[in-house]
């Protein structure tokens, strides 16, 4: 009896109580600890079937070499257990987030024209400001008092002239690089900027300071200084709208968003507090199926090392284990904070935010756009797809009257064309028009390659196919999928009278997508690069029948002879410019053939 079988076996006997489950690899290591409602039925589940399994259990389950169990009374016992056991033992396969994320100060260099920056960590040389636990905090600062002092964000030394970069043409900094400015005024400037930074910004009173000193420069005439003034109240303004805008209903408030993309997936988080963002974080994760997968074990982690608890928490997409989340923080903080998925306004809009920043980091991980990435994280929402379809192969059949009856396949990997994996099939099974036989036959053809792992185009299967045609062209196709076993999302494309696409269909019936959204960009682009594709091949086709048809007019030339010189020559054009000699050395073509073909395309 094989491994696999003998743990199912042990975790068949296991009793159907509450508990927590710990796996081992051969070396006694703990790699994964588990809590369940139910041990017999979770554990079990690792040892059957892999098909609903992500990529990282199936490779923690291929490591278990035992596992051991706890019983506790109740579920949420055995939680607060398996907490503890993640904490201590670090298992490998579980999510595990850092106990904190380092320090961050702000630096004031100890240079003649003295410069602010933000940094990770203390050396020797400056002055610094801090520590801050978040590095968004001490960037924003630095920042807007750049912003509000027009301080310089280069390297350059300011003791020579030099030509100004783009942010003194755009009023961002007043260029000390011209030496248009003393050195006392420019570390002024820097001494007021350190201030503001101390401080957490200007006050109300402050600004109406900074608004009588302004008053009174122009009343005595000092108009230049006047001007500065009036920008760094322009500049705190702008701010403080900023904030204004990016602020939250609740006091204090967490916010969750995930963007998935195949099997990667990120999960953003933004910190309100005292109404205002004031901290941002993302957390990558890879070989995950669901958002349910992921948040049902991050938000423990997250919750078990933040002692900071917020009054609210929204989230993009409920968790299963909803409640058990809301006791664990509430456990953890003494207080009574609910976790919700807010519908509309600007609850809602704050999801939105982050879940674009969430669509951005992953972007940049598979080298896509943000709007690219959301595209496919839409259209696998839109289809109520587990995870966002990265490899896309689309089909559509051409012909003639039943003529010259084709097929292509196009592939759209990360919501671009994947020329590489584009292939063309001419139907062989039967003769004349028939789309509902001619997209059977090749989807057939297409999943026997996969089988035979010949061709790399074939080797992988696609995470969705899209038809082009309606529910017919699905009917036609589905028991295909069933002979093979394999379980595709399976789509078409419907037009309108215009030739774009107005909706998906399914076996179900239509869904409707809205022109505005992204998906409806990305489905219009892979079905007019679908079609491009088939008519081309169907012209080339057609042509080179016409050709053949051509080359029969010519005395002493059948079909087996015309097969022949297109083998040999690959082109019509290579056969006009052949010469007899040429000609002559093709297999079955005799002298006097020869110059029969050469007269005819020289007269």
């Amino acid at each position: 009896m094989d491994k696999r079988n003998i743990l199912k076996k042990k975790a068949n006997s296991l009793p159907l109580t509450p508990g927590v489950y710990i796996m081992k690899d051969k070396h006694g290591t703990i790699i994964y600890v588990g809590k369940a409602k139910a041990l017999k039925n979770r554990v079990t589940q690792y040892f059957g079937s892999d098909t609903n399994h992500s990529i990282k259990v199936r490779k923690m389950v291929d490591n278990v070499d035992d596992f051991e169990y706890i019983l506790c009374d109740s579920e949420f016992e055995a939680l607060v257990l398996e907490n503890s056991l993640i904490k201590q033992n670090q298992p490998k396969y579980n999510i595990l987030l850092k106990d904190d994320k380092g320090y961050h100060y702000v630096k004031i260099t100890d240079d003649k024209w003295k410069k602010i920056e933000w940094v990770k960590q203390k050396t020797k040389d400056g002055k610094y400001i801090g520590p801050y636990h978040s590095g968004m905090i001490v960037k924003n600062a630095v920042e807007e008092a750049r912003k509000i002092f027009k301080l310089p964000d280069c390297n350059r030394s300011f003791d020579k002239p030099s030509k100004p970069c783009l942010n003194f043409h755009i009023g961002k900094c007043f260029a000390p690089c011209r030496a248009n400015i003393k050195l006392s005024e420019y570390l002024e400037a820097v001494d007021s900027a350190v201030a503001f930074i101390k401080n957490g910004g200007y006050s109300e009173s402050e600004v109406k300071a900074l608004y009588k000193k302004m008053e009174e420069a122009a009343e005595n005439l000092d108009f230049e200084y006047a001007a500065k003034l009036r920008d760094r109240i322009d500049a705190v303004s702008k701010i403080s709208q900023r904030q204004k805008v990016i602020s939250s209903v609740h006091k204090n408030q967490d916010v969750f968003a995930c963007a998935l993309v195949g099997e990667l997936a990120c999960v953003q988080f933004f910190k309100f507090r005292d109404w205002h963002l004031c901290d941002q974080e993302h957390f990558i994760f890879e070989d995950v199926i669901s958002k349910n997968e992921i948040y049902s074990e991050f938000l423990y982690r997250f919750y078990n090392k933040n002692a900071d608890f917020p009054q609210s928490i929204i989230i993009d997409e409920l968790p299963e284990e909803k409640e058990m989340i809301e006791a664990w923080v509430n456990s953890q903080s003494g207080s009574n904070v609910k976790m919700t998925v807010p519908q509309k306004g600007e609850q809602r809009k704050l999801i939105s935010m982050c879940l674009s920043n969430a669509n951005e980091v992953l972007s940049k991980r598979i080298e896509r756009t943000g709007k690219e990435t959301q595209a496919i994280s839409e259209l696998g929402e839109l289809l109520g797809l587990e995870k966002a379809p990265r490899y896309i192969e689309s089909y559509d059949i051409s012909n003639t009257m039943g003529s010259e009856n084709v097929a292509a396949m196009i592939v759209f990997r990360d919501a671009r064309p994947f020329k590489a994996n584009y292939r063309k099939f001419k139907i062989k099974t039967f003769v004349g028009q028939d789309d509902y036989r001619s997209m059977a036959e090749v989807i057939d053809r297409r999943l026997s390659e996969y089988l035979k792992g010949e061709d790399s185009a074939f080797s992988v299967l696609p995470d969705l196919i899209l038809l082009d045609g309606g529910k017919g062209q699905i009917s036609a196709v589905k028991p295909v999928l069933q002979k093979y076993s394999v379980n595709i999302p399976l789509y078409g494309m419907v037009k309108d009278s215009k030739h774009k696409t107005r909706a998906i269909a399914s076996e179900d019936g239509e869904i409707e997508i809205k022109p505005t959204r992204k998906t409806f960009t990305l489905i219009n682009a892979i079905q007019d690069e679908t079609h491009r594709f088939a008519i081309s091949y169907h012209q080339k086709k057609r042509s080179n029948s016409m050709v053949k048809s051509e080359l029969l007019s010519i005395e002493g030339i059948g079909k087996k002879r015309v097969e022949t010189l297109f083998k040999h020559f690959k082109s019509l054009k290579k056969i006009k410019s052949a010469t007899i000699e040429e000609l002559t050395k093709v297999k079955g073509i005799d002298k006097k053939t020869a110059e029969n073909i050469y007269k005819y395309f020289q007269k």
